[in-house]
């Protein structure tokens, strides 16, 4: 079965990018996948130093563990100033090669201003880098605000179906790229 891994960037309790990452994590187990979704906001990670451990924080291990267990990755960012969350960021720099290569990913960006992919393209450098594989299809979702209803329905029909074909292309390129 493919393991996949939802890592939230925001940190905010009424995020529309958690919202969106809860929307993908549905869609993909819905195609037969296990999900777990890492809420930055959950986990007490301290800022990244470049040490190999960090034995004061037990959720940077918790953390590392199952991102290393996954098969692939769905990484979700509110959009700051042209680029993924700080915490987000900070939360792959706790991580290595050793939990991060291999990983098959999907990146998420929600704005509340107008489209762009910046923090798509950060995250598509960043998980190059390490060297794990970002699928062709992202979701870029402008004026979240505007984006989802009251009881977090996507308004848009074709937004909507982006997240369709971004779940199947990550549970297909994860099976294919994992052997599973």
């Amino acid at each position: 079965m493919v393991k996949i891994v939802g890592l939230g960037g925001s940190l905010r309790t009424k995020s529309y990018s958690a919202l969106a990452l809860k929307l993908a994590a549905m869609r993909v187990e819905a195609l037969g996948a296990e999900v777990e979704i890492l809420e930055l906001r959950d986990l007490k990670l301290p800022f990244c130093d470049g040490s190999d451990e960090y034995p004061e924080y037990p959720d940077v291990a918790r953390m590392q563990e199952k991102i290393k267990a996954a098969d692939g990755l769905i990484l979700a960012s509110p959009e700051y100033h042209g680029s993924l969350s700080g915490s987000l960021k900070n939360a792959l720099d706790l991580m290595s090669f050793e939990h991060l290569s291999g990983k098959v990913c999907g990146a998420i960006s929600v704005l509340g201003g107008q489209n762009n992919s910046n923090a798509l393209n950060d995250l598509r450098i960043i998980t190059r880098w390490v060297h794990g594989w970002m699928i062709p299809e992202q979701i870029a979702i402008a004026q979240a605000w505007q984006a989802f209803d009251a009881d977090g329905k996507i308004l848009d029909e074709k937004l909507s179906e982006r997240f369709d074909k971004f779940a199947q292309s990550l549970v297909d390129n994860t099976r294919k790229l994992r052997g599973i």
